[in-house]
């Protein structure tokens, strides 16, 4: 880092720009941003971040970011437990959530399986999907999951895993292929759920 900042500020915009989508000049602007704040604001949002480090963890049962044992959609009575909704990791979830049309459950992969990256089946959560899957009461499981190669090699792996217990659909992609489910807009995913169909085997 340039010696025009000073030692404590170098070292600030250096962690930001650690972060996922901050660039040198997003992380200068922060940094500068921040250092002018009232140290009220700063210690809430150093509090912040550490409580949610600290409290923030998996929900036992489908693996969404919860700060209890369960989280609140596993927990809902009033979601739909005859369906299963399979995405890659809890931005998908929020995704989903945010088109107001999906009223079953979840079930997060953390991650997708990828040989280049060493990322394999056994490292994901898939031995707790396929127990839910087999459940009598679960009827559908639906695969939410990106257009890219390491998706599309999941999807196939997953649908093979679980067509002996259930129905096994994908959504509908007006997605492009490498999109990511996060950055779709809600009408867009809202159109993908409902135009989901049976997956094909070749």
């Amino acid at each position: 880092m340039s010696s025009v900042y000073t030692r404590p500020l170098a070292r600030l915009i250096e962690q930001l720009q650690r972060l996922p989508g901050i660039g040198p000049k997003t992380a200068q602007r922060l940094a500068l941003y921040l250092v002018k704040r009232p140290e009220a604001d700063i210690q809430a949002l150093a509090q912040a971040l550490l409580e949610a480090k600290q409290q923030v963890g998996l929900c036992s049962v489908c693996f969404h970011l919860s700060a209890e044992p369960v989280c609140d959609i596993c927990a809902s009575p009033q979601r739909d437990d005859q369906t299963l909704c399979v995405v890659a990791d809890s931005r998908d979830v929020i995704a989903i959530e945010k088109t107001r049309e999906y009223h079953g459950k979840y079930h997060v992969l953390g991650g997708l399986i990828s040989p280049m990256e060493g990322i394999t089946p056994e490292q994901l959560h898939l031995q707790p999907l396929i127990q839910r899957a087999s459940q009598a009461n679960v009827k559908e499981v639906i695969l939410a999951i990106n257009p890219s190669i390491e998706g599309e090699t999941t999807t196939l792996y997953i649908g093979q895993l679980l067509r002996p217990f259930v129905t096994v659909t994908r959504i509908a992609f007006g997605l492009p292929v490498g999109g990511d489910l996060d950055y779709a807009d809600e009408m867009t995913l809202a159109r993908a759920l409902a135009g989901r169909r049976e997956l094909e085997w070749h």
